[in-house]
């Protein structure tokens, strides 16, 4: 195994969530992805729709020359507006979908390489025909995606009764709809984000190994469960090490662990491995970055370090 992290992995952002104030379309956007794409630790980045046609324009400028790898994320599209693809209500599910196609036509204006996106609400009973929405939905959705080009769609699995409480959840489920999409869409995957993972109930190796032939996008972060009254709790992304969250070094080397094993990442593998990290109330956003950073770089020399107790 390289020593060298950046040969082994490209380090992403999740832009719109270092930023939250430009997660609605809004606020200083251009001007934080410009201090993202100057910053040579990145080489990937992920935003969100951007409201205002000239801004667009301006950052898939900025993205192209800085050489990025662009992913576009629908999540926070279909959350602002509550979209739910799997909703037992037709005219919901076609809203919802019609949001997502929204977000493939602005991934496309900007170059992206990939889009994620997330399920609806998991209901409380008839869950094998929510999953049949779901998956009815999503093929319709790469079948648009794949009508204007070769952008790959990412399904991004959630916590499913901590916050969000997505049908998606569980991994091993997850990959039941990868299966079937995969039918329609062969470079269709998975995203694993390790904030989820505690909520999920799973550890790194147990979820990465389930979807080891389906991930095509990693995120990395924190989360805080123990305290509701927390302005942390629950899926935040606090940085690494919020006191009394679930993640910090040795969490994060576990993971990374993991995926070497599956071959997601390694010796001149450039697969995305995204900090998906937001500042907590008056934390800046810069230095929250610059910790994560940090935490990375510690937990990737326990995991490749002789000694470490993460090397086999």
């Amino acid at each position: 195994m390289s020593a060298n992290l950046h040969n082994s992995m490209k380090v992403g952002i999740v832009h719109f969530m270092a930023y939250p104030e430009t997660m609605g379309g809004d606020g200083p956007t251009v001007e934080t992805i410009k201090k993202i794409v100057q910053d040579d630790f990145f080489s990937g980045i992920e935003i969100t729709s951007i409201n205002k046609p000239e801004e667009r324009k301006e950052a898939a400028q900025i993205l192209q020359s800085g050489g990025m790898t662009v992913g576009f994320g629908a999540q926070p599209i279909l959350l602002r507006n509550k979209g739910n693809l799997n909703s037992f209500d037709e005219a919901e599910r076609r809203r919802a979908i019609d949001l997502v196609k929204a977000g493939i036509d602005q991934a496309y204006e900007v170059n992206a390489a990939k889009l994620g996106f997330l399920s609806g609400a998991k209901p409380e009973n008839q869950q094998d025909v929510a999953l049949q929405l779901l998956t009815n939905s999503i093929k319709e959705i790469c079948d648009y995606a794949k009508s204007k080009g070769d952008l790959v769609l990412s399904l991004e699995t959630f916590d499913d009764e901590t916050d969000k409480k997505c049908l998606i959840g569980s991994n091993k489920l997850a990959v039941e709809v990868a299966k079937e999409v995969r039918k329609v869409d062969p470079t269709f995957g998975l995203m694993l984000d390790l904030s989820h993972l505690p909520m999920q109930r799973e550890t790194s190796s147990d979820a990465l190994t389930a979807a080891r032939d389906y991930i095509n996008h990693a995120h990395i972060g924190n989360c805080y469960i123990k305290d509701p009254s927390d302005p942390a709790y629950g899926d935040q992304h606090p940085r690494f090490g919020y006191p009394g969250s679930e993640i910090d070094v040795a969490e994060l080397a576990e993971y990374l662990r993991s995926l070497l094993e599956i071959g997601y990442i390694g010796e001149g593998i450039k697969n995305i491995v995204a900090f998906e990290v937001k500042p907590v109330g008056t934390e800046a956003s810069d230095i929250v970055i610059a910790q994560s950073k940090r935490t990375l770089i510690d937990a990737w020399s326990l995991v490749h370090s002789r000694t470490g107790r993460l090397v086999s």
